[in-house]
């Protein structure tokens, strides 16, 4: 076999060794003992194995990628030597044990069985039942036989002298071994597949006892799964004539880290598919790790930058669908208005375009004020007689930038009312709400409404029938907070898909007055815990105070406080 490179360092140990048996010198469990593997897996990509005190890094593009290699390289010096090796296994599930034998399986067992393979291999204190020397012949990895006939004076496949090893013990290993009984015939490594029960025309199965033993050009052991159990002869599958025996990993068999799937595929939901594709950690950005990234280290992110990751990567999906998402309190001044822009911000600029934010007020509604405004002057009320034209065949996306105001710094679009008017001046029907969300919902994946503080109005009750999700936004100032929570048990009184709303509602906490302080802020978000799915504070920020509201202005703590309202607001959907 070809030793490749990187096992060119593992190999002087299992050299020394195997020379050590041939010229007759007695090796130790103590000095020898059986080979030990340490295995680490990063979610990154990168590991390391160590055998012998040797240590080969590995990198690679993902985890999965990075077990396989792992591995790899255990099974190739597995191979090489002929000997089962030990190996503790750590990935991002945790620790784990294995045992690597040279015939590519694997076994979950804590690694025992690497131990117990090279107890069994001691040969007996008996010279008159101890094997004989084995004829030279290719190193063609790990054999499997059955077990030969009961040795006198101990039951089957028990060997004289053996001792329970709990932990290293000197035993000489003589050259010259002998066997009582003649050793059966090696069978193939590379195992055939057979049904169920079916023995290949010519094949007779060993007979023997039911534990078999693995035979290897460097000893003998035996196997410390039952899951390796050679029933007897016209029994059902099992051992090298069904499919009970461990197959070659290629095909299937344990992972590096997880259960054994059969060919039967009564495991297969366990199994780790060879599809699934493991998200890789870009290099951290931020603090003292970002720092590091950017002159050349390849720097994980730490927690809370990995939180942040999370959030972005919630608000970044695409539903099936329109999202629709009323922001409310029946007080003004509660923060309805920067709710409804920023959180717009949020979606448009990690989910991309197809996000509107419509301005449902009958009374002075302020959000084309708090917003850019296009080169137009235009309004839902200028909207509303081409509702028809918008929601025909014949109608373009394109053609609603004459009536919405595109926000060219956070990508969303703006469907303003007209607070210059009277409200008996753009008093607005049902049936316009539903045509107006009719367009939206044909042109929008997303639609944030900023409501009115009128809850009786036709406009808010219709606006509450299309809504698939509620934010409830206030101040800590208590008659906004007090507002609020009013309105969450009205609405749960309401009948069911109010009362549904109210249940998934996202309460955001505004930090609005400089002069509140922590305690505030914690008092009003625990007084909301009762009655919503998740409450978000937001800390003050002077540029949420007056003008224009851009998400890329605020300060980072507060744009990392809004993506977690949207967060919130997304898992609910």
């Amino acid at each position: 076999m070809k030793v490749t490179g990187t096992l060119a360092a593992f190999m002087t140990h299992a050299t020394t060794m195997s020379g050590d048996r041939r010229r007759g010198r007695a090796v130790s469990v103590e000095t020898a003992g059986w080979p030990r593997a340490e295995a680490v897996v990063r979610e990154d990509g990168s590991g390391r194995v160590t055998i012998n005190g040797q240590m080969v890094p590995v990198y690679r593009e993902s985890l999965g990628e990075a077990r396989s290699e792992v591995m790899r390289l255990i099974m190739e010096y597995s191979t090489s030597i002929g000997l089962a090796i030990e190996v503790q296994a750590q990935g991002p599930e945790g620790p784990t044990g294995l045992t690597v034998y040279p015939d590519g399986s694997v076994v979950q067992d804590g690694g025992a069985g690497a131990a117990q393979a090279a107890q069994a291999a001691m040969p007996p204190s008996d010279p008159a039942s101890m094997m004989p020397e084995r004829s030279p012949g290719p190193r063609a990895g790990h054999m499997r036989h059955s077990a030969p006939d009961q040795v006198p004076g101990g039951p089957a496949g028990a060997m004289p002298g053996a001792m329970p090893m709990s932990g290293p013990m000197s035993v000489p290993v003589p050259v010259s071994m002998s066997m009582q009984t003649p050793m059966p015939s090696p069978v193939p490594t590379r195992l055939p597949e057979y049904q169920a029960g079916q023995v290949p025309s010519g094949v007779q199965p060993p007979a023997g006892p039911a534990e078999p033993q693995r035979m290897s050009v460097m000893g003998r052991g035996a196997v410390p799964s039952s899951s390796f159990q050679q029933p007897a002869q016209g029994q059902g599958p099992g051992g090298p004539f069904g499919g009970s025996a461990p197959a070659a990993p290629e095909a299937y068999g344990e992972s590096l880290f997880g259960p054994a799937t059969g060919p039967d595929g009564g495991r297969r939901d366990s199994r780790r598919s060879f599809l699934m594709q493991d998200r890789l950690d870009e290099p951290a950005t931020q603090g003292v790790r970002g720092v590091l990234a950017r002159v050349g280290f390849r720097v994980r992110p730490n927690e809370s930058e990995r939180a942040e990751r999370a959030d972005e990567q919630v608000v970044s999906q695409h539903w099936p669908g329109p999202r629709t998402i009323s922001i409310v309190n029946g007080k003004g001044g509660a923060g309805k208005t920067p709710a409804t822009v920023l959180l717009s911000a949020v979606f448009s600029s990690h989910g991309g375009s197809g996000v509107v934010a419509w301005d449902n007020n009958q009374t002075r509604g302020t959000l084309g004020w708090r917003t850019e405004q296009g080169p137009h002057e235009a309004t839902l009320l200028d909207l509303i007689p081409q509702t028809e034209h918008f929601l025909g065949p014949t109608a373009q996306l394109a053609d609603l930038a004459w009536f919405v105001h595109h926000q060219s710094r956070d990508r969303f679009d703006v469907l303003r009312s007209k607070p210059m008017a009277l409200a008996h001046e753009q008093r607005i029907s049902s049936e316009d709400v539903d045509a107006i969300h009719a367009v939206l919902a044909k042109y929008y994946r997303m639609i944030f409404i900023d409501s009115g503080n009128d809850e009786s109005d036709p406009m808010w009750l219709r606006m509450i029938d299309h809504t698939d999700q509620l934010v409830v936004a206030t101040s800590t100032r208590d008659d906004h907070a007090e507002a609020g929570a009013l309105l969450l048990e009205a609405l749960s009184n309401r009948g069911e898909h109010m009362a549904e709303l109210a249940r998934k509602a996202v309460v955001v906490v505004s930090q609005s007055d400089p002069k509140a302080t922590p305690a505030d802020m914690r008092r009003v978000a625990q007084g909301y815990r009762s009655l919503a799915r998740e409450v978000v504070t937001i800390p003050f920020d002077p540029a949420m105070v007056d003008g224009q509201l851009v998400y890329r202005a605020l300060r980072p703590q507060t744009r990392r406080a809004w993506l977690a309202a949207g967060a919130a607001l997304a898992r609910g959907f």
